[in-house]
């Protein structure tokens, strides 16, 4: 199995940096023949979009046991990439990241006295990046791999955030886009179509997230025993330390993100959006109300869709003991349009 970093450089959109130059860290792994292979990858072809907070070399390449979602799609004969948008991981990260002071007033505290003396004023008051902008940074990535391996399309998995990011994307770029795999993504049916009339939107640039919160919030997810492996999670951990060395360095250590004015991926815009899609929400998800996915799988126009209820999981659910259910279902959608044999309708897993 081969592993290759990459790095794209795009115009960037994002505000604060607009017009400058940034860099969009690209994963890619691989059987060592795959990448030969280049006339079979026609429907083999995969990027990975993550989520609102966790880098996706983080997310979706888990350092343990048989977590990683891309090993195992490599490993059936994919070439698999993924992609930090600007702000993640080692994408290039706008300066207003690196002031504290752009926290929120709440987040400042939990900094003090240990690395803060008292919470400060911002040096910037807005979001840092907008959907648009994430659009911007995923439509550099898929046309370079589109060169890279001779493919007209590719598919893409994506998780929460990565919801509007990939299934808006898809929703404007259609003859680029395959396939799409979402697991708990953000969809609010009522969101706005437009950008708003102030872009980014006023507010906190950033979110930080400590070891003692990410196992508190993941804690509160767990709905049945044995659901995730503590050493999986200290594992992950480790790796998201890793991937911010700034962020690192802050009180007990943090991974820091970006916040996202977002708008475009509502129930105007699915309806009319026929990409074959994937949905997969963890019966336990705290943060992406499973609700919310069945509105989705509802108001999505492709006729080729499937909803997938998945047992014992939470948001979390590609690290947690249910993960081979959620790869397996992955794996057959992408290589044959169905799971279970299905390709439309609503899929209850590991019950």
């Amino acid at each position: 199995m081969t592993q290759l970093d990459h790095y794209v450089r795009v115009k960037s959109t994002v505000p604060s940096i607009s017009g400058q130059t940034a860099q969009i860290y690209v994963r890619e792994r691989a059987k060592a023949a795959t990448t030969l292979r280049s006339a079979s990858l026609a429907d083999r072809v995969v990027l990975f979009v993550h989520g609102a907070g966790t880098p996706a070399e983080v997310a979706f390449d888990m350092p343990y046991q048989d977590y990683s979602w891309m090993g195992y799609l490599a490993r059936a004969g994919f070439d698999v990439f993924s992609m930090d948008t600007t702000g993640y991981g080692r994408s290039t990260r706008p300066p207003a990241m690196n002031d504290p002071c752009n926290l929120s007033q709440e987040q400042q505290k939990t900094f003090v006295p240990a690395f803060m003396a008292a919470p400060c004023a911002p040096s910037y008051s807005r979001n840092v990046t907008t959907i648009a902008s994430d659009w911007n940074d995923i439509d550099a990535v898929v046309d370079y791999i589109r060169v890279l391996r001779h493919v007209d399309k590719v598919s893409l998995l994506a998780w929460w955030l990565g919801g509007p990011r990939a299934g808006g994307y898809a929703a404007r770029h259609s003859e680029k886009v395959r396939k799409l795999v979402l697991l708990a993504p953000g969809y609010s049916r009522m969101s706005a179509s437009e950008a708003p009339a102030v872009v980014p939107a006023e507010g906190t640039a950033m979110k930080t997230q400590s070891h003692d919160e990410f196992i508190a919030n993941w804690d509160r997810q767990a709905g049945c025993s044995d659901q995730y492996d503590p050493a999986a999670a200290e594992s992950l951990w480790a790796k998201m330390i890793e991937s911010d060395p700034i962020g690192a360095t802050w009180g007990p250590g943090v991974r820091r993100a970006p916040q996202t004015t977002t708008w475009g991926w509502n129930q105007d815009v699915v309806y009319r959006s026929q990409t074959p899609t994937l949905m997969i929400s963890g019966v336990h998800d705290k943060q992406v109300d499973p609700a919310r996915v069945r509105e989705l799988y509802a108001d999505l126009g492709a006729t080729q869709k499937v909803f997938v209820d998945l047992a014992c999981s939470s948001h979390n659910a590609m690290w947690e003991k249910n993960h081979n259910l959620l790869f397996r279902a992955s794996l057959e959608w992408l290589t044959r349009g169905t799971v279970n044999g299905f390709r439309d309708g609503v899929l209850r897993l590991g019950y």
